[in-house]
């Protein structure tokens, strides 16, 4: 099988394995069983053209490309790139975690559920893959419409209020991603180019900087509530706290992604003079929120709020490193998008076993929990500190690369007199610290002190969970050991952003 054919089939496994659902769905066990296998075999098919990937190679890899509305210049175009390539593994490796990992999370409506996940999964490597806008912009309302029902269905007490306020501001964004995507192509039209939604025909157009700046302006609206970058974050913390544990780990661990990769794949490539005149604000708010989220997350009693707005903070320095436009910044970005995807997800399936066990989220309600539950302990721990960034760990590697980035394209800035890009730099770091101070307080109270339980002695973790853990553990340390691997395979997209990006591509009668 090609590696084309093999793509395809990676990307609609999860509808044939919804499909399939059909014909086990009165017995929850067989519906549990049938979606980890869908999801194993996907992640192996993943695995495989991760392996055959060539990041020295430039352009797209294993792609597809089919007519699908001519007349509208759309096409059903897939392929793997420097850019997504490590976000495709992330979702393939997570999805079969996903379901082990809440095993006995779901007793309700299960085979609707996972049909949701399997749905889920499909709409969100749908986008990853779309080489087309007119098909990346269906992917991206079609992963609405599962998280929806995940959230509104499967959720806590306030689980209406959570998703109105998720598909409320999603949707907002959406209908500002749909008025620029229309905007963009009737602009190159105007141009006299032939209608086009593939990305490679847009990423060459050359539009002046007064219609760049109002696409990006969309653009850049719509990624950034899903980033979500602060203030347009106040839909997430409650998303989490009412959502079940693996609307959680999905929601953390791969759709929180979407935004930062929309900004790498489209909104800085397409429009990179109004990229760099939005550079200082956008920066800005990427501290804001490194540091912002991180004060929110040092003052929560709810377990679950607290890796909410820690989410807020990490995803803050990929932002950073991509706006360095530095070669170690990018690739610092796409490394710590990967580690806040592992690290977070394994924190909120500890939250998830947690809860189950305990019935309840509030700090306060637990302790001691390192001689209740010893092997629980070892994991969080693990967990905190690759959160913390301890080196070693994959969220080590992530950060010290955005940070060297942003330093490295901030200095020769300051020396000509310009100097927020340094101050910025210099605040983000301060990330690091209250990044440690609010974890270490979450481990000190959560994990040591007095033996405290809800409901008396909590039950060990069972082999399953254990098995979940200990896979996403080797992935943390393996990333933070052994980053050369994936860094060599995006290390030439990397350096095709940074110079589409740095190119100015305004009508040579602008100029």
């Amino acid at each position: 099988m090609s590696d084309a054919a093999l793509l395809n089939l990676v990307l609609f496994l999860p509808v044939v394995g919804a499909a399939l659902l059909a014909l086990v769905r009165r017995n929850a066990e067989a519906v549990r069983v049938t979606t980890t296998a869908i999801m194993t075999v996907q992640f192996v098919l993943a695995a495989v053209l991760y392996l055959h990937f060539d990041g020295t190679t430039p352009g797209l890899q294993a792609g597809t490309s089919i007519p699908w509305i001519p007349q509208w210049g759309v096409s059903y175009a897939v392929g793997l790139d420097g850019v997504n390539i490590l976000l495709v593994l992330l979702t393939a490796f997570l999805g079969p975690l996903v379901v082990l990992g809440a095993w006995t999370a779901i007793e309700k409506n299960v085979a609707l559920f996972h049909v949701n996940v399997l749905l889920l999964q499909f709409a969100m490597m749908g986008a990853f893959l779309a080489q087309d806008l007119f098909l990346f912009y269906l992917f991206w309302e079609a992963m609405l419409i599962p998280m929806f029902l995940i959230i509104g269905i499967w959720g806590g007490a306030r689980r209406s209020y959570a998703t109105v306020k998720f598909v409320l501001y999603t949707a907002f964004g959406s209908i500002l991603m749909l008025a620029a995507v229309i905007y963009l192509v009737w602009s190159l039209q105007q141009a006299g180019a032939a209608p086009s939604f593939a990305f490679a025909d847009l990423v060459q157009a050359r539009l002046p900087l007064e219609v760049q700046t109002t696409l990006l302006a969309a653009f850049a609206l719509s990624f950034a509530i899903k980033v979500p970058m602060v203030p347009l974050h106040t839909w997430l913390p409650d998303a989490h706290v009412e959502a079940p544990t693996p609307g959680s780990v999905i929601l953390a661990g791969v759709l929180l992604k979407m935004g930062t990769y929309g900004f790498m794949k489209l909104g800085f490539p397409l429009f990179p003079d109004a990229t760099r005149v939005f550079t200082p604000v956008l920066m800005t708010l990427s501290v804001v929120s490194i540091v912002y989220g991180a004060c929110l997350a040092l003052v929560q009693q709810d377990i679950k709020k607290i890796i909410a707005y820690s989410s807020i903070s990490h995803l803050g320095y990929v932002m950073l490193g991509l706006l360095s436009l530095d070669l170690a910044g990018i690739q610092g970005a796409v490394v710590q998008m990967v580690s806040h995807g592992l690290v977070a997800a394994g924190l909120f399936l500890l939250v998830g076993m947690i809860y189950e066990r305990g019935h309840t989220r509030e700090l306060s309600a637990y302790g001691g929990l390192a001689r209740q539950l010893p092997v629980f302990g070892v994991f969080f721990i693990i967990f905190t500190l690759a959160s913390v960034g301890l080196p070693t760990t994959s969220g080590f590697t992530g950060e010290f690369l955005v940070l060297l980035g942003a330093f490295t394209a901030a200095w020769p800035q300051h020396l000509d007199g310009n100097n927020l890009p340094l101050v910025l730099s210099m605040t983000a770091v301060t990330g690091v610290v209250l990044g440690a101070l609010y974890m270490l307080r979450f481990a000190l109270t959560f994990v040591f002190g007095p033996v405290k339980a809800p409901h008396g002695e909590l039950a060990a973790l069972t082999l399953r969970e254990k098995t979940v853990l200990g896979i996403l553990t080797v992935s943390v340390f393996a990333l933070g050991l052994f980053p050369d691997g994936p860094l060599r395979k995006t290390e030439l997209a990397a350096r095709t952003f940074q110079q589409l990006v740095s190119t100015s591509r305004l009508p040579a009668d602008a100029r």
